[in-house]
């Protein structure tokens, strides 16, 4: 929360949307994280329904088991309402602000702070890893919260850097803004976003140990085409239709 926070507040301020001590950061990164923290158990708890009504209260305040694409859904739901107050109060003050540029600017925040979070998954060896593999950098997670002594492939410092590289790159599209004879319509950035975090995510879970469950793929991985398609969808609308909303 804290890496997405000082990416966002920078963002804001080159785009001229916020000043640094505003405040603005603050609220769009605390409001969709407790959201997200929300939304994440819930949606791991409702993945395996009948195993969560059999013992709901214990699962319910465990201190482990937190799915990605919940906080991902009840986070951006957060952020987009908080982003529209936000709007709402720029037009009061006849200011012209585009929600999808709130967007862009939250996009290097949220792939930061997505590869950094899957430090804590890799620490406690919360079942995040993947399957058995004779990599050189193949690792066991004996003491994990769900032990494993076989040598795996270590999935969350994967993602870890390819989130780091996403946001790099994010952050990369957004400068192109202020180059020269280059332009991006609002709502580009947050589309490659959706794009790119999709792939990343569809593409590490074959190597993942998920339960397959939707035409032989996991649930992480059916979200991650949703994502996928969102975002092509996103970046044709936005360089053929774009309004300002």
């Amino acid at each position: 929360m804290l890496a997405a926070y000082f990416v966002l507040r920078a963002d804001l301020v080159r785009r001229g949307i916020a000043d640094k001590k505003s405040g603005e950061a603050e609220t769009l990164i605390a409001a969709p994280c407790l959201a997200g923290f929300v939304g994440a158990k819930l949606y791991h708890l409702l993945e395996s329904p009948a195993e969560f009504f059999a013992n709901p209260v214990q699962l319910l305040l465990s201190p482990y088991g937190f799915a990605w694409f919940g906080g991902l859904l009840a986070g951006f739901g957060t952020f987009a309402l908080v982003a529209w107050l936000l709007v709402k109060r720029a037009t009061r003050a006849s200011q012209h602000l585009s929600l999808l540029t709130i967007f862009d600017a939250g996009s290097p925040a949220a792939a930061l702070g997505y590869g950094i979070g899957r430090i804590g998954c890799f620490l406690s060896g919360d079942g995040d890893y993947g399957i058995p593999t004779s990599l050189p950098w193949g690792m066991s997670f004996p003491n994990g919260l769900v032990p494993t002594i076989e040598r795996v492939h270590p999935t969350p410092i994967y993602e870890l850097i390819v989130a780091c590289g996403i946001a790099w790159w994010l952050w990369r599209m957004g400068s192109l803004n202020s180059a020269a004879g280059r332009h991006l319509r609002p709502g580009q950035v947050f589309a490659a976003y959706l794009i790119l975090t999709g792939l990343a995510r569809f593409l590490v879970e074959f190597i993942r140990i998920n339960p397959r469950s939707f035409l032989g793929m996991s649930n992480a991985q059916a979200a991650a085409l949703v994502s996928m398609f969102i975002g092509l969808f996103l970046l044709w609308w936005s360089g053929r239709h774009y309004v300002k909303v």
